[in-house]
């Protein structure tokens, strides 16, 4: 079996049949790709995308705050990445005062750049297959067995390539388990910001232009990664040095035409393309619309209270923006399965593999043994979406539900006093994030509406307690709003957890009855416990069979496409799932057709900038200065061929979420602008890829640059960089 698994990999390496825009490629692999790279136009030798020997693109490239992409665009540790990804971080360094969110900021020295707490990066090393050792390591075991097994080779597999700290190091799995690939980073702690436009350029269009075409967004951020004097990794200290890359981008101010070779490097975050027609079913009907309806209501409460108070729009902007990039999201995936009937592609492609498999036993009943997972997981759906959309959406809930492993502890006798130090210290670690960003009237509001919908919308054969026990019986009346509402400012009233004081008595001498008697920990730790004893066990049984039959349903797709001639569908390259590793995605520039009668230009200029710009706006005011700028026509060296100054462009790249910053990088491994978005008519991307829709959305590399020189006047910058004109 493993001969014929290596076999069938190395024969989807090798397919012919590639189709240029669909595709998340593993950068060690991309050879299998490149015979379509250079038919698109791409002049860059294999050595050139990916070597371990010599610097390479994947040199340049960085995993930026564990969740987004970024590129090194200068000799001396200069980075780019999109706005939204530096967001939360130039958030954190903003004051009313210094308001560098609403402001911008530019560096125009070293000395000005300011350091950003939290923030990392890392840089791959090495991609090695390890997939014979895990193999080797499970042999014929099943089950919760060979789950051990796996997580015992993955932990000696790391370990060893840590090197005793020098590295960091994981084992990731593809195709579903199975191929597994060993990932080799150094990590950099001490990055500064070094410019950033206003919100209102780096944020423009705000939620109503989110994921749509056409854009006029200029998100970008730029950081500078610092190292000691041996170029290696360092906590921050002043007399840090500015890390030297092995590779850097050069930056094109050309522009782009359409039918240009694009290419984008990158960490997107996770795709679900093999999920059958039962899984997707699932989240149009159930999942997506419980989200949505959850996140639009505390959106609405957080901008209530955000307008009311620029402090307060300031601690909450962060979250704000996370919410409310997915939630929309998940609107638009919603409608986008339904209009491409996604379901029945999916059934489609279920019933070719079924008639394929026929009576191989190791695929027989695959597809009943799937329909059967799901009928019996879809009755705890909403406990599980609202135990996380609703309960967890209140920040005290999630503070105090720190406290359960610390009250089993005592309730199974007297805990060690290490036991009681290792939650203590969670506990206040946990408050000290919570406090980042406290704000009592709006967590008092979004405490009482979690609280109410959970109620009127969970089975109650699925509720927690605590609406029996306490809630209902000292506050119930025929108003839910003002039950909810007395029950809240009880529990607001009754915790040690949001006075400073009693916290840090707790801390140093806590105690079971300090729990016992503290609301908020006695609302949590009913939630928590419901879910532990009645939602988990049924999550954790759904997802381990879900796993495994996923490993069955991605094999047999490799070896039916394997099989298969080309003229019955087969012989396809295939590529696994995004998981937040290093992919490259390739393509064109390319405009696109959404609709009847309507035809969408690869670009946009500025403008486009002015039509939309409303004055005072939240989401479409400008800077006056660039507003002078742009009716001056003063774009310098920047204005494309037609004199006008382009904004953004859109290919036809495959990308997802964690794709945010990454380069877009022509066919002569220059930079032309960064990632930052796709398009609402291709929104089902993650679980089914459209080539027709489907649109990566960019910020053009001459509208950063105009930005620097014109508004941030960092000519610094751009001495610094390599652009060719």
């Amino acid at each position: 079996m493993k001969k014929m698994l290596f076999a069938l990999i190395a024969v989807l390496c090798l397919a012919g049949g590639a189709r240029a825009d669909e595709g998340m490629w593993i950068p060690s692999l991309i050879g299998k790709n490149y015979d379509e790279m250079l038919r698109l136009g791409l002049k860059l030798s294999k050595e050139d995308l990916y070597s371990i020997n010599h610097a390479s693109l994947k040199d340049a490239i960085v995993q930026f705050g564990g969740g987004c992409t970024g590129e090194m665009v200068s000799g001396s540790g200069l980075l780019i990445t999109n706005h939204h990804c530096g967001y939360g971080y130039i958030a954190s360094l903003s004051s009313v005062e210094h308001n560098y969110l609403d402001n911008g900021f530019w560096a125009h020295s070293m000395q000005e750049e300011l350091p950003a707490p939290g923030l990392s990066v890392i840089y791959l090393q090495r991609i090695e297959d390890v997939t014979d050792a895990i193999n080797h390591a499970v042999r014929r075991s099943k089950g919760k067995k060979a789950e051990e097994r796996i997580e015992a080779a993955i932990k000696k597999i790391s370990e060893k390539a840590r090197e005793g700290g020098k590295y960091e190091a994981s084992v990731k799995a593809y195709f579903a388990g199975n191929q597994y690939l060993l990932l080799v980073y150094k990590r950099y702690t001490d990055v500064r910001l070094v410019a950033t436009p206003p919100k209102s350029l780096g944020k423009f269009g705000g939620d109503t232009d989110n994921w749509m075409w056409p854009r006029h967004t200029a998100d970008f951020s730029m950081f500078r990664v610092y190292a000691d004097s041996n170029n290696e990794p360092a906590e921050y200290q002043a007399s840090n040095l500015p890390y030297r890359p092995k590779k850097y981008l050069p930056i094109s101010a050309k522009g782009v035409k359409e039918g240009d070779y694009a290419m984008i490097y990158g960490y997107p975050g996770r795709t679900n393309r093999y999920e059958v027609s039962n899984g997707v079913a699932l989240s149009i009907s159930e999942m997506n619309p419980d989200i949505v309806k959850l996140r639009q209501e505390r959106l609405a409460i957080m901008k209530r209270h955000m307008d009311a108070n620029k402090s307060v729009y300031l601690k909450l902007t962060t979250r704000y923006s996370q919410i409310a990039n997915y939630w929309k999201y998940f609107i638009g995936q919603t409608q986008q399965l339904k209009r491409l009937n996604v379901v029945d592609q999916k059934k489609a492609q279920e019933d070719s593999f079924t008639k394929w498999a026929g009576q191989r036993k190791e695929y027989r009943g695959l597809m009943n043994r799937y329909n059967n997972l799901y009928n019996g997981f879809r009755p705890y759906v909403r406990s599980l979406i609202y135990y996380g959309e609703a309960f967890k959406a209140s920040a005290l809930a999630r503070l105090a539900s720190g406290l359960e492993p610390l009250e089993a502890a005592y309730e199974k006798g007297n805990p060690p006093a290490d036991t009681i130090k290792k939650y203590t210290e969670a506990l206040e670690a946990a408050r000290k994030s919570v406090m980042k960003e406290w704000d009592l009237p709006t967590e008092k509001e979004l405490f009482t509406y979690t609280a109410k919908t959970y109620y009127q919308d969970v089975p109650k054969s699925q509720m927690p307690g605590i609406y029996a026990q306490s809630i209902f019986p000292n506050y119930g009346s025929d108003n839910l709003d003002k039950t909810f509402s007395e029950y809240t400012q009880y529990v607001f009233n009754n915790t040690f957890l949001l006075d400073s004081a009693r916290f840090h008595y707790f801390i140093q001498s806590p105690s079971l009855k300090q729990i016992k008697d503290d609301a908020a920990a006695q609302y949590a730790i009913s939630f928590v416990r419901n879910y532990e004893k009645y939602i988990k066990p049924h999550y954790d049984q759904y997802n381990e069979a879900k796993g495994q039959y996923a490993k069955e349903y991605q094999h047999g797709l490799m070896e039916m496409n394997a099989s298969l001639p080309a003229s019955r569908g087969g012989q396809k390259l295939m590529y696994p799932d995004a998981n937040s590793t290093m992919r490259i995605t390739y393509g064109q520039v390319k405009g696109y057709s959404p609709e009847d009668a309507v035809e969408y230009s690869y670009y946009t200029t500025s403008n486009g900038l002015l039509e939309k710009y409303k004055p005072g706006d939240d989401e479409f005011d400008l800077p006056k200065e660039v507003i002078s700028l742009i009716k001056k026509r003063d774009f310098g060296r920047w204005a494309g061929s037609d004199s006008v100054l382009h904004t953004c462009f859109i290919t036809n790249n495959d990308i997802t979420g964690g794709n945010s910053g990454s380069p877009v990088i022509n066919a002569n491994g220059e930079w032309i602008g960064a990632a930052f978005d796709g398009n609402w008519e291709a929104m089902s991307g993650d679980i089914a890829f459209d080539k027709t829709y489907k649109r990566t959305i960019v910020v053009d590399a001459r509208y950063v640059l105009w930005l620097i020189d014109k508004l941030g006047h960092a000519e610094n910058l751009i001495e610094e960089m390599d652009i060719r004109y």
